[in-house]
């Protein structure tokens, strides 16, 4: 039976889960041992599973992948962390230009079933280096897939089929959810990667929200709904592949689009989903898609700054608002 527990959790139950039923999972990245780091998504591991699967790296972005990568191709199933994702741009080399590409070059008789779990970590007044949401660079490239679990009960089920994976899962959450909690099963389980799903219901307008998002969704929802205004809210849950069937039907319904995405608007995941609709469903249209999304700034140090800087609740309505005009 489900039982409510929080993001973190969730994730930490699928660590342990899959490293117990596989003896070739293991994880490595800076700051793994640390909930300074990580939270509590690696709770009590090194005690389960001790200091050899649990491996606390030196601050070698490049070196750190580039090995993980290496146990993928011999036949592992690493999980690589990275606290900050912004860090990861020093690990481009060895997630684009190596494991995006090993199964194509050698004409799918190698697999790199390597899982590259990298952290959300806005807010805090921390500024534009520790704080950028980068999916939509990793959504370019092909040979990877991207996942951004918004939910506890995805979060474990999405980190159980990136790590069964025979090739590159990259494996987005976000700080900001890891408190929110919700129903989870105790089994191991998997939640398949492509396939979206509808959050609620609505006849006017289609909202797609990704990741962290999604409660700001839920809520401009319940807002709207004082107003007589039905959306139906949308957790693509996998951003490569796409669901594309779910979204495509469900704005063929409402016949408005707006996306709501945790990176910034210029060249976004979200500018990707109003691509996909208006190639698909420009005649089903009532009004121009609307895009929620950070503006085209660096993250600002200033608690003052992020308030008017991370979109909310607040912008989703006023999108939908303005769809409906």
């Amino acid at each position: 039976m489900p039982r409510n527990l929080t993001y973190g959790l969730a994730i930490n139950e699928a660590f342990k889960q899959a490293m117990s039923e596989d003896s070739s999972v293991f994880l490595l990245g800076q700051g793994v041992k640390s909930p300074w780091y990580v939270g509590n998504t690696t709770k009590d591991l090194v005690d389960l599973f001790g200091e050899t699967r649990i491996i606390d790296t030196p601050v070698s972005e490049n070196g750190v992948t580039g090995a993980a990568l290496g146990a993928a191709l011999a036949g592992m199933k690493p999980v690589v962390i990275h606290p900050r994702v912004d860090f990861m741009l020093l690990a481009f080399e060895e997630v684009i230009n190596q494991a995006a590409n090993w199964h194509y070059m050698f004409g799918g008789a190698v697999s790199a079933p390597l899982t590259v779990r990298c952290i959300v970590n806005r807010g805090g007044q921390q500024g534009c280096q520790h704080s950028q949401a980068l999916q939509a660079m990793f959504l370019h490239v092909p040979g990877l897939k991207v996942v951004m679990p918004a939910t506890p009960y995805d979060a474990k089920g999405l980190l159980m089929a990136a790590i069964n994976d025979p090739n590159p899962v990259i494996y987005i959450d976000d700080r900001w959810l890891y408190l929110n909690d919700g129903p989870v099963p105790e089994e191991p389980y998997s939640v398949p990667l492509g396939k979206g799903v509808v959050r609620r219901q609505g006849e006017d307008a289609t909202v797609v929200a990704l990741s962290a998002m999604l409660p700001e969704a839920e809520e401009a929802a319940r807002t709207l709904s004082r107003e007589g205004i039905e959306i139906e809210v949308i957790d693509p849950r996998s951003l490569k592949p796409f669901d594309d069937a779910l979204v495509m039907d469900s704005v063929r319904k409402t016949g408005r689009l707006l996306v709501a995405d945790t990176g910034w608007l210029t060249g976004g995941a979200g500018s990707e989903v109003v691509a996909r609709v208006t190639e698909r469903c420009f005649g089903d249209l009532k009004a121009p898609p609307v895009r929620v999304a950070l503006p085209d700034l660096p993250a600002p140090a200033s608690g003052p700054l992020e308030k008017a800087y991370y979109p909310g609740a607040r912008d989703i309505v006023a999108g939908v608002r303005r769809l409906l005009s």
